[in-house]
């Protein structure tokens, strides 16, 4: 254990799952097999720029019904519910909801189902403003969310003029082609996609744009957490559109 960090939830049936919290800030971290999957201030406000930066799109597209695939800490949603707008959280792991609830502050009004994200939209007539990817399995997305059947059924599912698709996305480093891969697959579905990244830096997260994403902005701190907040801005500030590479 790091020295001033105090183990929250000591998974004795999985170790692979830690969180522990800062005893002088209050930071919350939360890993799940050598991944980090969530970390935010005492209230459960993201300290992640590419969660800041997805907010700042749903924002700016003024999505009020969101349909999230993957929870992590569900921080995106308790900033989102924040805002008022109504969100429905799928995960295929029932702990995920338990552990938003308890460590980051996710509220109980927040809509969770435990289901695989592609199965979900299968079955669902729901519809909404926008779809957030988010989920990861050593590293890579699961292989239903890498079939166009599933990107296809997303889109039957959006609604309106401003209707946005983001997704999450791993990247080693500069010479990593899975996000310019992924664009392109996106782009068989959708005529207008843009890929936000931050070149020079390894193991980082890129967000990924599909649909009412022309006018889209570079993103900016909206919702400023208790602590980190010039680091935040700065991560942010280093975000660019950027052109696919071959």
């Amino acid at each position: 254990m790091k020295l001033g960090n105090r183990r929250l939830h000591p998974d004795k049936g999985d170790a692979s799952l830690v969180i522990e919290q800062n005893n002088v800030s209050g930071r919350v971290s939360y890993w799940y097999g050598g991944a980090h999957q969530s970390v935010a201030d005492a209230h459960g406000i993201s300290l992640a720029d590419y969660i800041h930066a997805i907010y700042w799109f749903l924002r700016q597209t003024r999505a009020r019904d969101v349909l999230m695939i993957g929870c992590g800490g569900g921080t995106l949603a308790n900033m989102l519910h924040r805002d008022g707008a109504n969100i429905t959280i799928v995960d295929i792991d029932p702990r995920s909801f338990e552990l938003a609830r308890r460590y980051f502050h996710l509220p109980g009004s927040v809509t969770t189902h435990v289901a695989d994200g592609a199965e979900f939209l299968r079955r669902t007539r729901g519809r909404y403003d926008a779809i957030v990817l988010d989920a990861y399995n050593g590293g890579d997305f699961p292989d239903v969310f890498k079939k166009p059947a599933y990107l296809s059924s997303v889109k039957t599912h959006l609604i309106g003029a401003n209707a946005i698709y983001l997704e999450n996305m791993l990247v080693d480093d500069d010479e990593d082609r899975a996000p310019d891969n992924r664009v392109r697959l996106l782009q068989t579905i959708w005529p207008e996609v843009r890929l936000l990244d931050c070149d020079g830096w390894v193991d980082r997260n890129a967000v990924i744009a599909a649909g009412a994403v022309r006018g889209l902005r570079k993103p900016k701190l909206l919702m400023p957490p208790s602590r980190g907040v010039k680091k935040l801005e700065r991560e942010l500030d280093s975000l660019r559109f950027r052109r696919l590479r071959n």
